[in-house]
């Protein structure tokens, strides 16, 4: 039996009079780079707050390694989960960095300067997305895929075992697009867990272990690429018409979609 990292029984998470978050219940194996997909509102960031423990469920559980989320202090849960927002905008000058070095906090005593490991841990993490060359720029002064990739490096300097991202890809050109889902199906290659938010359900099927498909609060499907990103769930969910064959590139599925017509 394959070990969970993340497990969520009967989840439930109103906003006012909204049901968001609709009795949801889902595995996440450990070691897997695991996807969610969904249609706008459908609960995905708001789930991964859930997650991260930021948010506080109404009802049902969340669990860390079959503890649950609600009992870790911050700092506990800060060395043990990495969260990465969706659309994070620089408030002041810092450098990049300095930006990511601010990934490394749970790990430096209070009062304390950074070590060289915390050092060579922002150096790899630099390195690891290709911002090296603009580590002494201002945040502030970055493109919206360079702030993505910074923010990406400053979750990777935090270096917990599971990275909770909420759209890490799509600011970024191609090239860095591929780069970075390569880099996190690396990462969950060498004992590290990876749960990404994606809108591109092409980078999921390209390079999900798993998917959870999300509509209106709800589970639609979780499983396999294969199994979950079929033409009638995604029909169903996203109300398109989807056609999906195998990539001549890596031979898993590919999704061309079109306007259901009229």
């Amino acid at each position: 039996m394959t070990d969970t990292i993340v497990t969520a029984d009967t989840l439930c998470f109103a906003h006012g009079e909204r049901r968001v978050i609709d009795n949801l219940s889902i595995q996440i194996p450990q070691g897997s780079l695991h996807v969610i997909v969904g249609p706008n509102g459908s609960g995905k960031s708001t789930l991964l707050d859930l997650m991260a423990g930021y948010r506080t469920p109404d009802s049902g559980s969340i669990l860390l390694d079959a503890e649950p989320v609600s009992h870790l202090s911050p700092a506990e849960r800060a060395r043990r989960l990495a969260y990465m927002p969706q659309n994070e905008h620089a408030g002041f000058a810092y450098t990049v960095r300095e930006t990511v070095m601010m990934g490394r906090h749970p790990h430096i005593p209070r009062f304390s300067p950074p070590s060289p490991q915390d050092r060579a841990k922002v150096d790899e993490a630099l390195r690891a997305v290709d911002m090296t060359t603009l580590a002494e720029r201002p945040a502030t002064d970055l493109s919206g895929g360079e702030r993505q990739r910074t923010a990406l490096a400053r979750t990777l300097a935090q270096d917990a075992p599971l990275m909770l991202l909420d759209e890490p890809t799509p600011s970024m050109d191609p090239h860095h697009a591929l780069e970075t889902m390569h880099l996190l199906r690396d990462i969950c290659r060498n004992d590290g867990s990876v749960i990404a938010v994606l809108h591109d359900l092409n980078l999921a099927a390209a390079f999900a272990d798993g998917v959870t498909v999300l509509h209106r609060g709800r589970v639609a499907t979780s499983g396999s690429v294969e199994a979950a990103l079929v033409p009638e769930i995604i029909s169903q969910v996203f109300g398109v018409e989807a056609f999906v064959d195998d990539d001549p590139f890596t031979g898993r599925p590919r999704i061309a979609l079109r306007r259901p017509p009229e």
